[in-house]
Order: C-alpha cells, then sequence, then structure tokens
C-alpha cells in the first residue's frame, strides 16, 4: 500500500478501536501497547510518525486551553491528597480556588518539606501523596546535604512521557524520523538502586531510575551497556562507554553539555577525527540541565558540522518544558502532565508574603521563580529556578537561572542569566576563543588592595588574542545588561571585572577532586562568596 494512504487509514483504524474503551486506564493501557508495537525493530521510524502525529493532535488540546488544563491539575491534586497527611494538615477538604490554597499552604524549599520526608522514610504511608513514593530521587542540596525528592506512580509518565514527547514533537515538525533506526546514547548516571526505610523505597539519581523505564522498543539500540551505566567512576567509565560507541553508528546523543563535551574530547584523543567522521550518522543532540549558549560553539566545532538539537527541562521535582520547535528556542510548559505552576516574581522572593500567579497571570520576559504542585507530592515547593516566558501562544519559557545564585555583594544583584549573555556576546565578536566552562564571584578584599570587583574564572579551550581586550568588552555587556552593576563602576564602588584563566581541565579536575565527575552534576555559574572559587582558583594558569 502507498504510505500516503498507509499512515490516514492506520490512524483511522486505531482511533476507530480507541474510542470502543470506555474507562481513561483502558485507553491508557491501549496507547501504552501501542506505543510498543509501532517502535518494532525495522519500523521504528516508519510508524513514529503517525505516533507522532497523534500525540501532536493530543497535546493540541491541552495547549489550546491551557488555564483550563491547569484548573483541571490543580482539582485533581487537591481532590487525589485530600486524605494524605500534608492534605489534612492543610485543609484541602476546605480548598476550592487557588485564593484557598495560598492561604493554607505556603512556600517551601526542601528544609520545609524535609520533616514529611522524614516520616516517609521511617515507614509511614498517605503523608504527601497516597500510598508511598516508588522511588526516591537523590540529590546533592547545597544547604540541606542530600535531598530525597518523592516519585511516585502518578507521577513517573510526567518524566517519561515527556521525554518520549520531545523526540516525538521534533519528529511531527521536521518529518525526521531515521535516528530511531540507529544507536541513542544517553549519558546517565549509574541505574543501581538503593532501598530506603522500612517500605524499601527504590532510591537513586534521577537519571538512574528513569533508565529502569526506557521503553523496550529503544533498549535494542541504546547506548552504553546496562553494565558500563553502572560503574561510578566517570573516567573509567568514560572509557568503557568510547569502547561500546566508538565503532557504533549512533545517531543521538543525550547528556549534559559538559559531559558531552568531555566524551567528544576524549573520542578526538582516540581518533583524531571530528565527530561527523567518527559517527556519520550523528543528527540530533538532546540537552538539558545548564544553559547550552557557552558550550555550543566548541560542541560544533568537535563534531565539525551543524546539527539539530532540543532542550529539555528535566528535575528530579518534575520534567518542566521541553523545545517543541526548531523554529525558537523556547520550551513548552507542560500545563497537563501532573503539575500545577505557581510563579512568583523574582523580586519579590524574599519578601514574606510574595505574590504567587497561576499561569493567566504571568507577563512575557519577567523573571519569576518556578513553584510546583505536584502528584509526586510537592506542595508550594521552590524548585530554586527562575524562568522568564518568551511566549503566551503557546506558553513558552527559558530557564534564566538560579534564585540563590547571584552576586549581590554591593547590592548589584547579577544573576545568572546576566553573566551568560554577556558571555555569550563576547565570544560571539571573539570567535577565536573557545571555553570549557566559567564560575563568577565577588572579590570584596583583594589581596593587591585597590576595589573589590567581580572575578571571572574562566577555563579556556582557546585563548582570546588579547584578555584585556576580552574582559573589557565582557565588562561593557555586563554594564548594559545590568544597570545597578553599571553605576557602581562609574561611581567607583567596584572596578572592572578581572579574568582569572585556568586550565582547560579545570572544572573537570575540580569536580573529581570533590567526587562530583559526571552524571548530572555542575558547577553554579555564579555565587555570592567564594566557597567554590577559592578551591577552583587552585587550577590557575
Amino acid at each position: 500500500m502507498n504510505i500516503e494512504v498507509f499512515y490516514p487509514n492506520l490512524m483511522l483504524h486505531l482511533l476507530a478501536i480507541f474510542q470502543k474503551f470506555t474507562t481513561f486506564r483502558q485507553k491508557f493501557n491501549y496507547i501504552k501497547s501501542f506505543h510498543k508495537i509501532i517502535f518494532m525493530m525495522g519500523v521504528r521510524s516508519l510508524l513514529s510518525k503517525p505516533f507522532a502525529a497523534y500525540i501532536h493532535w493530543l497535546d493540541q488540546q491541552w495547549i489550546n486551553h491551557p488555564i483550563e488544563a491547569q484548573e483541571r491539575v490543580f482539582r485533581y491534586l487537591i481532590d487525589t491528597a485530600q486524605n494524605t497527611e500534608f492534605g489534612k494538615e492543610h485543609n484541602f477538604d476546605a480548598i476550592q480556588t487557588h485564593e484557598d490554597f495560598k492561604r493554607n499552604v505556603p512556600i517551601r524549599d526542601y528544609e520545609g518539606l524535609k520533616p514529611y520526608i522524614e516520616q516517609i522514610k521511617a515507614g509511614k504511608s498517605d503523608v504527601l501523596w497516597r500510598g508511598f513514593p516508588a522511588y526516591f530521587a537523590k540529590t546533592s542540596g547545597t544547604t540541606s546535604g542530600t535531598k530525597y525528592i518523592p516519585i511516585t506512580k502518578d507521577s513517573i509518565p510526567n518524566h517519561i512521557n515527556s521525554a518520549r514527547n520531545a523526540l516525538l514533537a521534533y519528529i511531527y515538525e521536521t518529518g525526521n524520523s531515521t535516528f530511531l533506526d540507529k544507536n541513542l546514547i544517553f549519558l546517565s548516571g549509574s541505574p543501581i538502586l538503593d532501598k530506603t526505610g522500612p517500605a524499601h523505597i527504590l532510591t537513586g539519581r534521577l537519571s538512574g531510575i528513569v533508565n529502569h523505564h526506557v521503553p523496550s522498543y529503544l533498549r535494542t539500540n541504546q547506548k552504553p551497556s546496562y553494565e558500563t551505566n553502572c560503574l561510578e567512576d566517570w573516567e573509567q567509565k568514560l572509557d568503557k562507554i568510547i569502547d561500546e560507541t566508538i565503532n557504533s553508528p549512533m545517531s543521538l546523543i543525550s547528556g549534559i553539555p559538559p559531559w558531552v563535551q568531555m566524551y567528544f574530547d576524549r573520542i578526538y584523543e582516540h581518533t583524531q577525527k571530528p565527530i561527523k567522521d567518527v559517527f556519520p550518522n550523528f543528527s540530533l543532540f538532546v540537552y538539558g540541565g545548564v544553559n547550552f549558549e557557552p558550550y555550543r560553539k566548541k560542541l560544533f566545532d568537535t563534531i565539525g558540522k551543524k546539527i539539530d538539537s532540543i532542550e529539555t527541562y528535566p528535575a528530579s521535582e518534575g520534567f518542566i518544558a521541553y523545545q517543541n520547535s526548531q523554529a525558537d528556542n523556547g520550551l513548552l510548559l507542560l500545563l497537563n502532565s501532573g503539575i500545577f505552576f505557581e510563579f512568583i516574581p523574582a523580586e519579590d522572593f524574599f519578601n514574606e508574603n510574595p505574590s504567587r500567579l497561576t499561569i493567566g497571570e504571568v507577563e512575557l520576559n519577567k523573571n519569576y521563580a518556578l513553584v510546583i504542585n505536584s502528584n509526586a507530592g510537592l506542595w508550594g515547593y521552590s524548585i530554586g529556578d527562575t524562568i522568564k516566558f518568551v511566549s503566551k501562544n503557546p506558553y513558552k519559557l527559558v530557564v534564566t537561572g538560579r534564585i540563590k545564585h547571584f552576586i549581590s555583594a554591593f547590592g548589584e544583584h547579577v544573576i545568572g542569566e546576566e553573566v551568560e549573555k554577556a558571555m555569550q556576546y563576547t565570544l560571539s565578536i571573539h570567535p577565536e576563543v573557545s571555553i570549557s566552562e566559567f564560575s563568577v564571584a565577588p572579590q570584596v578584599t583583594p589581596q593587591e588592595g585597590g576595589l573589590p570587583y567581580h572575578e571571572w574564572l574562566i577555563a579556556f579551550q582557546n585563548h582570546p588574542h588579547s584578555l584585556e581586550k576580552f574582559a573589557a568588552d565582557l565588562d561593557h555587556k555586563l554594564c548594559q545588561l545590568n544597570t545597578y552593576y553599571k553605576d557602581l563602576i562609574t561611581g567607583k564602588i567596584l572596578r572592572t571585572l578581572v579574568i582569572t584563566p585556568l586550565a582547560s581541565n579545570a572544572f573537570q579536575d575540580y569536580m573529581k577532586s570533590i567526587g562530583k565527575l559526571g552524571g548530572q552534576n555542575k558547577v553554579p555559574r555564579l555565587a555570592n562568596d567564594r566557597n567554590i572559587a577559592d578551591e577552583i582558583i587552585k587550577w590557575k594558569i
């Protein structure tokens, strides 16, 4: 049968069967079964297209009605959690509106949620959500030590289906699907899981947990092997990954940009070839976790050609958004995936009673701290990120930084978005320069005396022709982006920024020295103290 006829007929047949099911669970199980069948070996790329079209159609239902979608999620969350410990303590049975919710549920970070987590770890059920969590995603907190973020049976689809749908959105828009028939590599943490508490809740890194839910139709061409993924030592693991992939038809590579770059650099050491010659089928890069722009030039130079990329916004607390179009860099906020979002204007965040807005109340191009309420049992939970909306039809955002990652030693309140934009601009006008990573910290009492300054610790891959000119252009751009910083410079309160060049592998060596090399670990781009800076500066050149 002609494929143009086959696709519509197939979809009509499947949709006719779909309509016969009466319950949500029957429909869900049918979609899940169909989902597995269409990606079987040999027909993944072919049949992914009608499935992508179907998921696109489903998504349009909530994309076109965003406020209603969030209201449905809100009602579902409150109704489901009424009989939990948290729900009883916070009067969920009396909550009808967002105003009611705000009066009863305060904003919390992990420390505020921790007493409930400890109850779950001690063996108590129905605390934050019905039953026990299926998993704890174990992460490192800057102030809380190890954090245990619950992932429930109800919240797992948010993590798994969102990642799948990011790829399907790409297939729907571009028509490119042949990458599904080649090898796919996911640079992730170990899938080995421990057990926590009397309930034996499976516990590990988010990427390791997700690894257990990779669909069977992708496992046959997934790299690296399970055994290699279980290795904890990143450098040993990297060598094994290279052994397993260097002669494979890799088409998709996914991971945090600095660790993908490290993988590429190691391959170049082995082959002395650009990545495009080692992996001629490589056509799609999927990433998340950090701003890609400072890495873009170096990464594509290493690849040797331009390829498509998809940015995602996953977190242990939930899969927030993904890039659904190659035409723009905005990330589609997932308003129908078990998370009810609140947004606090960044300038209000540290107030005693900050404004808490819903999706229908946000404005474009304004920084908000992101707060989530979810079917993982997170309530009024600040995940620590700041975002900015770049579109309201549909709602798309960009991540602008961390609410607690800023420099304001002198009242300048320089944020992550500003230092990253300043660096991106300066690299664009100094094309000879490439960097592997950077971090910024205040220098309040310089040993050499004189005015304080912002110190930029930069690991250069290729150094500027003139470090002084590079620093001047960087400082000038930051002044344009932050008037408070400019006023401190012109008022002789601060001197212009100072660049401290580091060895090209400085940040990797630093992370190795503290036992956090690889996986999802990363160094903050800026801080209001010198705790990290005074360690990294040991790699000064």
